[in-house]
């Protein structure tokens, strides 16, 4: 291969690594990131009816509220709002400087979740019923 070919194909490899598109950027920000450890999901696979309250403690850990019926019987209440930003960005570089200009790309995105999940535990202190609403904006 001449001194030419070589820098051609330098330049090319240059160029398509260069100019990251912003979806690319969300992802490589977003990757890696594990669920978060209270999730519908934990509190559906692992409360069921008929569970001991020391159960669902290990299960999902303290709750946020405890209120008390007029019959005396518990509700426990799971509150959880997260927020989550991410940024990423890039600069074409001297690569796309040869051709006439520098292109950047980037991208920014937050996102908040809410979770409330309601327990309620009848009078030997068990779980009577699972309540949960949740929402993203």
């Amino acid at each position: 291969m001449n001194f030419r070919n070589t820098t051609i194909i330098s330049l090319t490899g240059l160029l398509l690594t260069a100019c990251m598109s912003a979806q690319k950027h969300r992802q490589d920000v977003t990757a890696g990131q594990g669920p978060s450890t209270f999730t519908l999901g934990k509190v559906q696979a692992s409360v069921r009816k008929g569970m001991a309250q020391d159960q669902v403690i290990s299960s999902l850990g303290a709750p946020n509220i405890v209120t008390t019926d007029k019959n005396g019987n518990e509700t426990w209440v799971y509150d959880k709002i997260s927020s989550e930003g991410a940024h990423s960005s890039s600069s074409g570089g001297g690569s796309l400087i040869l051709f006439g200009g520098q292109k950047n790309a980037g991208a920014y995105e937050t996102t908040q979740k809410t979770l409330t999940v309601m327990i309620k535990f009848n009078h030997s202190r068990q779980v009577q019923s699972i309540d949960y609403h949740q929402s993203k904006f």
